[in-house]
Formats: C-alpha cells, structure tokens, sequence
C-alpha cells in the first residue's frame, strides 16, 4: 500500500481520530525527565568536579539539586527542594556511574571525593569555554556552586 492508497481506504472506511483538549499540547513545561537528562546531570558532575573543592560522592546528589535550583529560573523562589528528590538522586548516581565507566572522573576510595581525569577535563573545559547556551550555562552553575561553597563555609564559621 502506498501512500495515497492509505488515506483512500482511510477515508472510505469512515475512519476519524479525535484529539481531547489539544490546546494542552502547546503548553511545554519542563519536565523532570528533560532536566534530569543524564547528559545534563553528567556535564554538571563533571564540571563541581573540576573545582578547587572537590565534591563527595555521597553528596553529590544534593549539591546537583541544589545547583540546578540557583541556575535555573524556573526553581528559584520555588518551594521545591530539588536537592531531596529521590528521582534525581537515582538518575545523578547513573550518570556518575557512566562517567566512571568513561574513565572521565574517579572516586577517591580513602574520601569518596569525586575527582575529574585529563580527559574529563578537557571536554568539560570546551563546554564551558563554548559560545553558546551551554556554555554560558555551566558557567553560571560553576558560579553558584562557589557561592554554595562560600556560604556553606561561612555558616560552618558562625
């Protein structure tokens, strides 16, 4: 059957699709499956890895949440607290597994800090150093994850 034929016998046996509420479909929002991307989760790993601060493996769901939260408009001022989501933790474990696996980043087995390798390096350097949305984007996250660490410290000190 080609394509003609199909819409032929389509519309010779009466066949009718209805669509409920498709003005819905315009709304786009952002999802936790699109900002719990792996790609994402494993690019901000990579990049609070890179810092002076290393972070710990059993924190790094948390500091993610938390950094998404500061750099994305859409939590900020949110009564949510990404950091404690269950789902994001899960999918923040997968991607530090993969970058395991890629021999892009290690965990220190004495302190459980996640340290990036050479390779690591290299390709979260020329994301940031991109001219583009990403770029400006894991920029802005590298900023807030200082400034969590900056007040994290200065509480630590009160």
């Amino acid at each position: 059957m080609n394509f003609d034929e199909f819409f032929t016998e389509a519309e010779r046996s009466n066949i009718h699709l209805s669509f409920e509420d498709v003005g819905i479909a315009g709304q786009h929002r952002l999802s936790n499956e699109a900002l719990f991307h792996l790609p994402l989760l494993a690019m901000t790993i990579l990049l609070l890895s890179k810092s002076r601060r290393k972070p710990k493996s059993e924190e790094i769901g948390q500091l993610v949440g938390e950094c998404f939260e500061r750099t994305f408009s859409g939590f900020k001022g949110s009564s949510q607290h990404l950091g404690w989501s269950a789902n994001l933790r899960m999918r923040t474990v997968k991607a530090l597994t993969f970058l395991e696996l890629a021999n892009l980043v290690e965990v220190d087995r004495e302190d459980s800090r996640i340290k990036i390798k050479e390779l690591g390096k290299k390709i979260i350097s020329k994301a940031v150093d991109s001219d583009s949305d990403l770029g400006f984007t894991l920029k802005l996250m590298e900023r807030n994850y200082l400034d969590l660490q900056i007040e994290k410290q200065i509480s630590m000190e009160l």
